[in-house]
């Protein structure tokens, strides 16, 4: 299953994603992304991350400790573990929203102190305003940038396009289903365009079969865009399904268990046996943060277990 991420057929991304494109828009009509750091240069990098919060009691509660890990760019990493351990914080420390008690991230080798536009997090909740319409808030963060009107137009019109909802664009939010405010959701962020998508268990909430389809847009638009995503989520076998690299966090403190890289062809769906098999592998090594979690939340003496074939 090890392998260099990213394990694609030639023409699986599109001509917007090298150099000879940047600056105009590619063969699919997608924005290119700027000029990338260095060759070699991780697009996220974390150092030595630690972070502790004062409990109730006076006491302090380490949450994450001494974690390293990079990100290269265009990657798509996914992270998992069990609840409580961290994963929804690291997105907050690499999006400047706070700050580690030790250790530093950094973004294109430069130091994240604060929240930036290079970065974007998308929540679970999503944050849409209820009373703007479609089009107005794809616009929002544009026009909380400076950015021109008639750029602001081009480019509302332009990721909504992308994400399959132009027909939407002077609909209310609240007319929508939920897998299409999602994409509301994403064609903002996308129109701000960040070099890093920082995304937070955004499908859990979805039925099934909205899900899927939501994979399916989700890879297409890296794909075609190139942005670096790391995705967290609880789902093993969604994390298989997107992910070139899966990261294994530890029940509090969290840390860096493993690192899988994903050897699979692309596109992948969450039925195909090799993701199921995957996912298999890596819920062997989580299952035992998982009884920790348990342990610590039913420390009354009741002990529950995840046995083998529990989740998948």
């Amino acid at each position: 299953m090890s392998t260099v991420p990213q394990n694609f057929p030639n023409d699986y991304r599109t001509a917007s994603r090298s150099g000879a494109n940047r600056g105009r828009r590619g063969a699919t009509g997608v924005l290119p992304l700027p000029v990338r750091a260095p060759a070699g240069v991780p697009k996220v990098e974390l150092q030595g991350i630690s972070l502790s919060y004062k409990t109730d009691n006076g006491t302090r509660l380490l949450a994450l400790d001494n974690i390293d890990l990079k990100v290269q760019p265009g990657e798509f990493l996914c992270i998992v573990g069990p609840s409580g351990c961290g994963k929804s914080t690291l997105l907050h420390l690499i999006a400047g929203l706070h700050h580690p008690s030790s250790g530093k991230v950094f973004i294109d080798s430069k130091q994240v102190t604060e929240p930036g536009t290079d970065r974007i997090l998308i929540f679970q909740e999503l944050g849409l305003f209820p009373w703007l319409k479609v089009g107005q808030n794809v616009e929002f963060g544009m026009r909380m940038k400076g950015i021109s009107k008639a750029e602001r137009k081009e480019r509302t019109e332009h990721y909504l396009r992308l994400v399959h909802l132009a027909q939407f664009k002077d609909s209310y939010t609240h007319q929508l289903s939920g897998g299409m405010r999602q994409r509301v959701a994403l064609a903002r962020a996308l129109a701000t365009e960040p070099d890093v998508l920082l995304m937070d268990e955004p499908f859990a909430a979805l039925d099934a079969q909205t899900r899927d389809l939501l994979h399916d847009e989700l890879e297409r638009i890296w794909a075609e865009t190139g942005r670096t995503i790391i995705f967290v989520t609880h789902n093993v076998r969604e994390a298989v399904r997107l992910g070139d690299r899966v990261a294994l966090i530890t029940f509090r403190p969290g840390r860096v268990k493993r690192e899988f890289l994903i050897d699979l062809p692309r596109p992948r769906h969450l039925e195909d046996v090799t993701v199921a098999q995957t996912a298999r592998e890596i819920l062997d090594d989580l299952r035992s943060e998982i009884n920790r979690s348990l342990e610590v939340e039913y420390h009354d003496g009741v002990r529950p277990h995840v046995d083998p074939g529990e989740q998948s």
